[in-house]
């Protein structure tokens, strides 16, 4: 029996891995297919193609174009000399005037045209003037060398100042987590920016995909709902110096309103939540992302709490339980929070919560004055 259940639980653990759209670090894991006849497009936003690729490719493609360039003009520096008859083992005749110096072989043709691609200019070599060839050779790898220089220097400053590694100092908690807060039944995500510039203009917002059947029998693959998020502070222009906990209130309303804590890992769909905002330091806007399947989310549970107040007056965030989460007691779905025996639940945990301490404080509560409150009361 256990076996079985082993089974299920690692083929539900495959599916849940081969059919996720979003990785957790925002890969999308998708392929594209019979795009043959669209690679015309990437060649005509050849910039953008050249941004996009790996630092490998691009490092090679910077010495291909640079090494490439000095030998195709060492080549046509060392036909002008053989044309002329400045090469070693050609008859020269009296008074004979070389169209550039010391060039002699394909050797020093080719360090020729490097001295004059990267303006090295050690003395060695030179034009003559003798020959009107070179002169119009010189101005065109002048001219062709100064466009290699700027193209791939742009290239390079362009891929180190690419905001995808701000992002990564964007992060997610691992799971989500569905509870009470505030009188309603909530899903939960923390979110932390790990550096402490702020993040100007931050968005949050979510996708739910699933495969859907409409009315007229057509089945839709990756269907997206939208799923919004609000925190404490707001929806827009987010104080983000600290994590944040996301809340999505409208459990009642489809999708979510036909699940329920037994019921939640048997669903089929995914959760794509999104983070929008621009850099401080450097005005780039870019984008995080990750997802969450059903087998991420638990039901019933809330999370620890990171912040708090030292000694010395500065606030502490504790990664070690960013992703941390406590059971909690919570309606069994959505559709018995909301029937009149779900408020009479909510209203019972909300008596329970505690002492509110805003602080973030470790306050000693006396018992005994708390009872003689409680008879005072009462009576």
């Amino acid at each position: 029996m256990c076996e079985i259940l082993f089974k299920k639980n690692h083929l539900a653990e495959h599916r849940s891995k081969r059919t996720r759209l979003v990785t957790k670090d925002g890969h999308c894991n998708i392929k594209f297919g019979n795009i043959s006849y669209y690679n015309h497009a990437f060649l005509m936003d050849f910039w953008t193609t050249f941004v996009e690729i790996r630092w490998r490719f691009v490092l090679s493609y910077f010495a291909i174009a640079f090494i490439g360039s000095w030998f195709i003009f060492g080549l046509l520096w060392y036909s002008i000399a053989k044309s002329n008859g400045d090469l070693l083992g050609q008859s020269q005749k009296d008074g004979h005037i070389k169209c550039i110096e010391n060039v002699h072989g394909l050797t020093t043709a080719f360090l020729y045209s490097l001295e004059t691609q990267t303006t090295i200019g050690y003395g060695g070599r030179a034009l003559t003037g003798h020959c009107a060839s070179t002169l119009v050779l010189i101005i065109i790898q002048s001219l062709i060398g100064a466009i290699i220089n700027c193209f791939m220097c742009g290239l390079i400053l362009a891929k180190i100042s690419l905001p995808k590694k701000r992002a990564k100092t964007v992060m997610f908690s691992d799971t989500a987590a569905i509870c009470l807060k505030k009188g309603t039944l909530c899903l939960l995500i923390r979110v932390a920016n790990l550096r402490k510039t702020l993040l100007i203009g931050t968005q949050i917002y979510g996708k739910l995909l699933r495969t859907t059947v409409t009315q007229e029998g057509e089945t839709i693959i990756l269907d997206q709902v939208n799923i919004d998020f609000a925190v404490d502070a707001g929806k827009d222009n987010l104080f983000f110096v600290c994590p944040l906990m996301l809340y999505h209130t409208t459990l009642g309303q489809c999708p979510f309103f036909e699940m329920a804590a037994d019921t939640l890992l048997q669903q089929d769909f995914e959760l794509v939540v999104f983070l929008d905002g621009t850099a401080e330091s450097t005005s780039s806007t870019f984008q995080v992302r990750t997802s969450y399947t059903p087998q991420e989310i638990q039901w019933g549970y809330s999370f620890l709490p990171v912040i708090s107040r030292t000694k010395e007056g500065r606030y502490h965030v504790d990664f070690s339980k960013f992703s941390k989460t406590v059971q909690v007691s919570a309606p069994h779905c959505a559709h018995c929070f909301h029937s009149d025996s779900g408020h009479k639940h909510s209203q019972e945990i909300q008596e329970k919560q505690g002492i509110d301490n805003p602080g973030f404080e470790v306050i000693d509560i006396d018992v005994s004055k708390k009872k003689e409150k409680l008879k005072v009361s009462l009576h």
